[in-house]
């Protein structure tokens, strides 16, 4: 897992991280139910983009794969993605949260 190493990055991480787990909770499971294809394109997009702007690298890379499992519409592996994206914010979270204490 590479993290920024900038530190007024890593001070917003906290939020991000609240941000996009509250996402992960309330919007995801709303867009598998209903498999909507185009809003699991736009969920991937954004969680990309925004994860490249934090030098998120890894998990913007799963942004782009559930952007390429809308297009297939293969639910399962956006399932897998899911729980992949989840452990991806946890495992940072404990990191920036452990490191921010120092």
């Amino acid at each position: 897992m590479k993290m920024p190493e900038d530190p007024f990055i890593l001070e917003l991480l906290p939020e991000f991280f609240e941000t996009w787990m509250n996402d992960l909770d309330n919007q995801l499971p709303t867009i598998m139910k209903e498999r909507d294809v185009k809003e699991l394109y736009r969920f991937g997009h954004t969680l990309k983009g925004s994860c490249f702007q934090f030098g998120l690298v890894e998990t913007a890379q799963l942004g782009i794969e559930l952007m390429g499992t809308s297009k297939e519409e293969n639910w399962d592996k956006a399932s897998e993605l899911e729980k992949k994206i989840r452990q991806s914010f946890n495992e940072m979270k404990e990191f920036v949260e452990a490191n921010l204490n120092k």
